[in-house]
């Protein structure tokens, strides 16, 4: 414990921003992080607890005590390693996570939690800034194959802790870049892409095999004209050329099935999935040449859905120059402070303002979309009534009907599944929900129904954090490790 009275002296530090006037003239990172100072006096408030509840919030159990104090004694490249021990990509985590750990804190009862995760962007910037972050290619081969399906952050870990573990890997990837979700669904401002290709060389240093624009599946569901499974996708291979291929399969990709919005008027022009927007402008940043893409410029822009992924839309759209941006949520404001005593150590429900948020919008609670209206074949405007919800479903409010204008909406309502179709090709077993059924039983786990086949991830457990699909391809990997030679050494 680097100061026993730390908690009490010291107040959180909050990363600062740049201004909103500012930062939505670009689509660079904007966060401005902590100091040496400002990082030692928020490592310092940690109170090293004999129970840290923090670790637990974590999904990938990181031990956050030691490196708070190892933050604090200055010593970096210590607390570089502690970190690295749990968290294969802590510049992912420590930039678009939405710290867990923090509401967990033993000092959140009362108080405002450490900065767990300032202090993690702050350790691993001065990791690779020291250049204390290298390949650790394995010492010997196992002459064991593995096919890793997916190449998002479950994939990225999987592949590197099998790597590690002396296995030949290759990692398919049906997009024309790896990263899935990092790479074409997050944008730039949060998560600059030279993040993802630095850990990508370091992954190919180690021995990874990378297949970009190869979709996994059926060949008939694959290539087939408009198919918006591939994207862009040159290649299709089965899951009968793995099998003979490979030693085991891995399959963790997306959830990628957008949950629609079944309402009168859905086909009008102008009416987009979220991950149709986001992914053409991390192109477009990334040098790609795109025809027709889906803009915003002077366009009133309604986002429906009040997560996350709403709330990159609403930064993206102001960067364009929309004329105006509203943000839907069905279900009505939270406050603006949770209940401590009721709900801690676990994530509240309350009030998040966005750094998206601050730059330009609106935002609408209890409110529900009744019909899309338009002209000529394009949306112009949406029919909305505000609802409550009671007795287990939604009711509307008569007398709050209200017309929208609308050039541009965009639905960012959440994902509902993986793809069917690479499931389907697989022939894996599935739950109610639509994702690959596989148990994380230690014995046996991530294993599915068809014989040496695993699943991870967004693809086993449905729409989730990118921390939660790290924590899914570490354990996967030591399960497809110990299904390979018997037993693992990879943590769990």
């Amino acid at each position: 414990m680097g100061k026993t009275t730390g908690f009490m002296e010291y107040g959180r530090i909050e990363e600062g921003y740049a201004p909103p006037a500012e930062r939505v003239r670009h689509y660079k990172e904007f966060v401005i992080g902590l100091d040496d100072a400002q990082a030692k006096t928020q490592a310092a408030r940690c109170m090293d607890c004999g129970t840290p509840f923090c670790n637990n919030g974590c999904p990938v159990n990181n031990i956050i005590p030691d490196f708070n104090d190892l933050v604090y004694h200055q010593d970096w490249k210590s607390a570089s390693a502690v970190l690295h021990s749990t968290n294969n990509f802590p510049e992912f985590t420590g930039r678009i996570c939405p710290a867990p750990c923090e509401a967990a804190c033993t000092l959140n009862i009362n108080n405002d939690p450490v900065g767990i995760k300032s202090i993690e962007h702050a350790i691993i910037d001065r990791a690779w800034e020291h250049g204390w972050v290298l390949p650790q290619p394995a010492a010997r081969q196992t002459g064991k194959k593995v096919a890793v399906v997916g190449s998002g952050p479950a994939g990225l870990a999987a592949a590197q802790q099998l790597a590690r573990a002396g296995h030949a890997v290759t990692l398919f990837e049906k997009n024309d870049r790896v990263g899935g979700l990092l790479r074409y669904g997050i944008p730039d401002f949060k998560l600059d892409k030279a993040h993802i290709d630095r850990r990508v060389a370091q992954l190919v240093a180690e021995g990874v095999t990378i297949r970009t624009g190869v979709f996994v599946g059926s060949a008939e569901q694959g290539l087939g004209p408009g198919s918006k499974v591939t994207n862009w996708a040159k290649e299709t291979v089965t899951p009968a050329q793995l099998a003979q291929d490979f030693d085991a399969v891995l399959l963790a990709g997306g959830a990628e099935a957008s949950r629609d919005l079944p309402v009168p008027g859905r086909e009008l022009g102008g009416i987009h999935f979220a991950m149709e927007f986001l992914p053409q402008q991390n192109k477009v940043n990334a040098g790609d040449k795109l025809k027709g893409q889906i803009r915003a410029d002077g366009k009133h822009v309604i986002v429906i859905g009040g997560g996350d992924t709403g709330s990159d839309c609403v930064g993206t759209s102001n960067r364009h120059g929309a004329a105006s941006v509203t943000q839907f949520e069905l279900m009505p404001m939270p406050p603006e402070q949770e209940n401590k005593p009721l709900v801690w150590p676990y994530w509240p429900t309350k009030l998040r303002t966005s750094s998206s948020h601050e730059e330009g919008c609106a935002r609408e609670f209890a409110i529900a979309t009744k019909e899309f209206t338009g002209k000529n074949g394009k949306v112009t405007g949406l029919k909305t009534v505000h609802v409550e919800f009671k007795d287990g479903k939604f009711h509307e409010i008569a007398g709050t009907e209200k017309t929208y204008p609308a050039d541009l909406v965009l639905l960012a309502m959440g994902f509902v599944s993986p793809v069917a179709a690479v499931l389907d090709a697989f022939g894996v077993d599935k739950d109610a929900r639509g994702n690959a059924r596989a148990s994380t039983d230690f014995s046996g786990g991530y294993a599915t129904s068809v014989p040496k086949v695993f699943a991870a991830g967004d693809m086993r457990r449905g729409q989730s954090l990118v921390v939660w699909a790290i924590r899914e391809g570490r354990q996967a990997a030591r399960a497809v490790d110990e299904f390979l030679m018997g037993q693992s050494d990879l943590p769990r």
